[in-house]
């Protein structure tokens, strides 16, 4: 038996040419799996909780599928990959829903920074003390799924010197989030921050990764990581999914993997030493994705990003084994080897390509992805 599964997906809708265009309220009413985000030019879709890997690639592709299919029949659009504006118009808010007083306050207080697309992952765990369990070791390691996803390295039509640019200008809120230590600290601190107004409701806890459920802070019932970039290859964001599952699974087998049990640092500080360790890796990350130079929660020692995720990667791999999932876990070598999205148009740059043209390829390969899998997928389908 596997853990459920399911994905948040935002995606940019936009021109054959590469620049992003607003079609949410269109798409949102013609098609019944999508919502708006506060800014009209990207939109998501939800795919329900499922444990099969299998399961989860049809939900992931059908339904873009059915967007891409959908805007061709408004115009000359399509599907952008990344998770920026990275051909421009970063400078203006385009508003999906001009009446919502909660959309009014992100803009006010966000800007465009929020304007990006991403992947939430979200991990179904029962007991809620080993989801806050599973939320202290994934928000220690949640840089290394950001270095597997970094797929923003332009914005405005410009290099910005950010692997994950989406990252670096993300209002992550409130600014101070700590190791939760149980459920009840989770409840008692989701209260406080409301009251004080530095969470607008329960769901602006912008961090990379948090509890969710559907009355949160009370029920909680699955792991919710946020920090990862649009991965556009649904085998590549399958392969994180596993590293995700592997990992959390073995922190269910020992749970001595808690960094509140298990870190080296010393006690009376370890809470706030790993809080500034995680957040400077974070930093770290969205700057330089797998080559970055992190510090690593158990001792304090420095250690690449693209080394400690090979290490985990041996590590999990057995136990992916004993569950019938490594298979859907082994793309991750490839990732390591020929580097992240960010990676590979960086490279593309450097050797003289044009931005916009690197966006284009993106996009065709992206085409081609969605239609061999939907061969696939058909094929299944009728086997």
């Amino acid at each position: 038996m596997l853990l459920s599964k399911g994905f948040e997906v935002e995606v940019y809708s936009g021109t054959s040419q590469g620049d992003i265009v607003g079609l949410s309220d269109k798409i949102v009413a013609a098609l019944n799996r999508f919502v708006r985000e506060p800014d009209s030019r990207n939109v998501e879709y939800t795919t329900a909780p499922l444990c099969r890997y299998e399961q989860l690639l049809c939900e992931l592709v059908l339904p873009r599928l059915q967007l891409r299919q959908y805007i061709k029949t408004l115009g000359d659009y399509t599907l952008i990959p990344g998770s920026t504006l990275s051909l421009g118009n970063s400078d203006r808010f385009y508003r999906s829903d001009p009446s919502n007083p909660y959309h009014d306050y992100i803009q006010n207080t966000y800007g465009t920074n929020i304007v990006t697309a991403s992947i939430h992952i979200n991990i179904g765990i029962g007991d809620p003390e080993v989801l806050m369990r599973a939320n202290r070791l994934i928000r220690m390691e949640a840089p290394l799924f950001l270095a597997l996803s970094a797929s923003s390295p332009f914005l405005d039509g410009r290099v910005t010197g950010f692997h994950s640019t989406r990252w670096q200008q993300f209002p992550k809120t409130p600014t101070h989030v700590p190791l939760f230590e149980s459920h009840g600290h989770f409840i008692q601190w989701t209260g406080e921050q409301i009251a004080k107004g530095t969470m607008q409701n329960v769901r602006h806890l912008w961090s990379a990764v948090r509890p969710n459920g559907d009355r949160r802070p009370y029920d909680i019932n699955r792991l919710e990581l946020r920090i990862c970039d649009l991965i556009i290859d649904p085998i590549a964001l399958l392969a994180v999914t596993a590293l995700l599952e592997a990992r959390i699974w073995q922190l269910m087998e020992d749970p001595s993997l808690d960094p509140l049990i298990q870190s080296e640092l010393p006690a009376s500080t370890r809470a706030e030493d790993l809080l500034a360790i995680a957040d400077a890796n974070e930093a770290a990350v969205a700057r330089d994705s797998l080559d970055a130079e992190l510090r690593h929660w158990q001792d304090g020692r420095t250690i690449s990003a693209r080394e400690w995720i090979e290490i985990l990667y041996q590590e999990v791999t057995p136990l992916a084994k004993k569950r019938a999932f490594s298979c859907f876990l082994s793309p991750i070598k490839k990732i390591l080897r020929v580097g992240n999205e960010a990676q590979q148009w960086l490279k593309l740059y450097a050797g003289g390509r044009e931005i916009r043209s690197i966006i284009l390829q993106a996009m065709q390969e992206m085409v081609e992805t969605e239609r061999e899998l939907e061969d696939q997928l058909c094929q299944q389908l009728v086997a």
